[in-house]
């Protein structure tokens, strides 16, 4: 559905719909040079589940615009499950902000360890490769609410940050 002069109404998702948890297992062809999982391999794993949800909910090629942060809280030691949990945190007109979260599973007890959170941001694509509307999202619960109102002021401050360049 159009308007006159504007562009499509699309209908409101929810973050829920999108959600995904990717897994994949350390072995030692992901290590550094410390023993410890590359850091390269979970920035990889990241963007590839924030890529997945930015597509699903714009049911369009995503691509990564920025990563906002990235913090790498503990080591991922080989031998673990690791599980990057990712969902939307805000849209705007043609962007949409992924919060991910990366845990590893020791599998021999079931304890599970925080080891990074970030922040992806990615643009939805047309046909001819360039930015596309994106349809807001579904604010249901007050935790929604917040995530988005933290997501507009980061946002706001990669704006302001840009301008300055």
């Amino acid at each position: 559905m159009t308007t006159p002069n504007s562009a499509p109404i699309l209908s409101p998702r929810s973050p829920d719909e999108s959600a995904l948890t990717m897994t994949q297992f350390m072995q030692p062809e992901h290590s550094n040079s410390l023993g410890n999982v590359h850091g390269g391999v979970i920035l990889k794993l990241c963007d590839e589940c924030g890529g997945i949800i930015a597509s699903r909910h714009s049911r369009r090629p995503a691509v990564t615009v920025t990563v906002d942060s990235v913090n790498f809280i503990k080591p991922v030691l080989l031998g673990r499950l690791l599980l990057v949990h990712g969902r939307i945190s805000w849209t705007g007109r043609t962007s949409i902000e992924v919060e991910l979260r990366v845990e590893a599973e020791y599998l021999l007890t079931g304890e599970r360890t925080l080891t990074n959170n970030a922040y992806f941001v990615y643009v939805a694509l047309d046909e001819q490769r360039k930015p596309v509307q994106v349809p807001p999202l579904l604010l249901a619960t007050e935790a929604d609410k917040r995530r988005f109102d933290e997501g507009a002021l980061r946002q706001q401050r990669r704006l302001a940050e840009a301008g300055r360049r």
